[in-house]
Formats: C-alpha cells, structure tokens, sequence
C-alpha cells in the first residue's frame, strides 16, 4: 500500500467525526469531539485479521461499574479516548481514571479524547475518586489525565492530590499514575509528585522519533525520554514504565531504537500494543502484529 500524506482537516462541526460510534455515557460531551490536526480520511487502514476481533461482553459488572463511576462524576480513559478493551477491563471490575476533565489541550492522530478549552480543575475530583477506588476493593489503581498545558503546573498539583486522596485510606491500593509530559515544567512537576510519590510513574512514548511529528504533535520525544530518566534519578527507588503502540507505519528496527532509548533513560517497564483507528479521520494502521511477534518482542 502506498501511504498518502495527510491533510488538514477543514472546518466542520465538532460532532462530525464520531458522533455515531460514541456510546450513551459519552454522547453529551459531543460537542467537544473535534478531527484530529492531521486529515488521514483519505488513507484507509490494512484489513482487520479475523484473530484481532474482540466481541464487547455487555454485562451486570460492566453496567454497573459505568454507573458507579458516572454518579461519582469521574471519568475513565477507557470511555473517553473510544478503547476497544473497555469491555473486558469493565467486566473484571477494572478501570484507568482520567482526571482533570475530559478535554485535551492537544490534538494527537491516534487519540480520540475530546479537544477544546477545558474547565478548570474540580477540587472535589479527588475525594471523589478515593472513595469510588476504595468502594471497588483494588488491589491496584491507574490514574492518568489529559494533557493540561492551560494550567500553570500542567495539573501536578491536582494529580498529586489525587494520589494523596487515595493513600489517605488503610489498606489503600498501590497507585501507578500515567502522566503528560508536563511540556516545559516538568522538573517542577516532578518536585510537586514529592509529597505523595506514586508507586509507578508512567509516561507513554506513544511511537517512534520519526512519526512524532504526525502522530504525537505538541509533544517532544526527547523530552519525554527526558521526563522518564529525571523521574527516576530523583526516585530510584519507584519502577518507571513507558508505552508504545505499534501499526502506525514504524519499522522492527525504529522499535529497537525506542526500547533502547528507554533503556538508557533506566525506564524499568514497557508496554507494547497493538494501535487501533478511533476513526476514519485519525491515523491508519498500517500493520496488525501477529500474537508471536509481540511474543519475540519480550526478549
């Protein structure tokens, strides 16, 4: 398949682009779902294998694990950003909480979280949260967010005291936050995750160096190996992990590159997926890999 440079989107209503695959609990937030920067609707993705076919398991825990967190007024990036294992996750009684709002101040090609002017930081969000993680009797918790460059510390602050919140309680979950990259203030960022550390500082990668470009504009692939090693420097002691999506038009050999740049940031963990288009208007896959070829990427 020959690949086709994308785009800019035109102008058009902010419903346009997924407003029939949005469930029920995500269709009043319409209004904010808005095209990625870049138009990839005139570059169709490789057919799906029959093997990568996942059925939603609709069920009593998914139902009510969406209305316990829905009447608690949080949110969850497996709603927000269209994950395709929302249903297995949901049905196993298990969530990653996004917190501060449900709008992003970037617009990444393989992210379908909503774009816009968010609201500012609700400060009953982490009380809220704590007592809905601890209702739900966890083990282990992910918290993550959207990218916040509208605030001053990039929502350090309210991501701290959402960990706070949490580890306020006796037999508190251990919490993993999976953090933006804090853009230009991430060494205060990382002073203000001080008062209450995570017991995993995530911080995705997301692709390769030369795709960022396209697949992950506003952000800075130096900076987030940067963000990942000064972490660690400052916690030795706390595991660090990262994340990469592959299908995006990457080659084995830009892999390597990346798990060799997390490796000298001394990133103890990384996660390697399969990349899904939210719709026609983000990035297309350009390859699904095979259950043994994520096997080979183990060693």
């Amino acid at each position: 398949m020959t690949a086709r440079t994308p785009t800019m989107p035109p102008q058009q209503s902010a419903t346009t682009v997924s407003e029939k695959r949005l469930s029920r609990a995500v269709k009043k937030r319409n209004d904010a779902k808005v095209l990625p920067r870049w138009d990839f609707s005139d570059v169709p993705s490789v057919p799906r294998p029959e093997w990568l076919k996942v059925r939603y398991p609709a069920n009593v825990m998914t139902e009510a694990l969406r209305n316990k967190i829905h009447h608690q007024r949080l949110t969850t990036v497996c709603e927000e950003a269209g994950c395709p294992n929302i249903g297995e996750c949901f049905a196993h009684g298990t969530a990653t909480f996004m917190v501060l709002g449900d709008i992003c101040t970037r617009r990444c090609s393989f992210c379908d979280v909503a774009h816009g002017a968010p609201r500012m930081p609700d400060p009953g969000e982490p009380l809220r949260l704590a007592s809905t993680v601890m209702s739900m009797q966890l083990a282990y918790v992910v918290i993550t967010s959207v990218d916040r460059d509208d605030l001053e510390d990039s929502g350090a602050r309210h991501i701290t005291a959402c960990i706070e919140a949490i580890k306020a309680h006796r037999g508190a979950p251990k919490v993993e936050v999976l953090v933006p990259d804090f853009r230009t203030r991430h060494e205060q960022a990382i002073e203000t995750l001080a008062a209450s550390p995570p017991d995993v500082f995530a911080h995705n990668i997301e692709t390769v160096e030369a795709l960022h470009p396209t697949i992950r504009p506003g952000a800075d692939y130096a900076h987030s190996l940067r963000l990942l090693a000064d972490f660690k420097a400052r916690f030795p002691h706390i595991p660090t992990k990262s994340g990469i999506m592959l299908g995006l038009g990457e080659t084995d050999e830009q892999v390597a590159e990346v798990l060799s740049d997390l490796r000298r940031a001394n990133c103890d963990l990384v996660t390697i997926g399969q990349y899904l288009r939210p719709s026609r208007y983000h990035a297309p896959v350009r390859r699904y890999i095979t259950p043994d070829a994520f096997e080979q990427w183990k060693d």
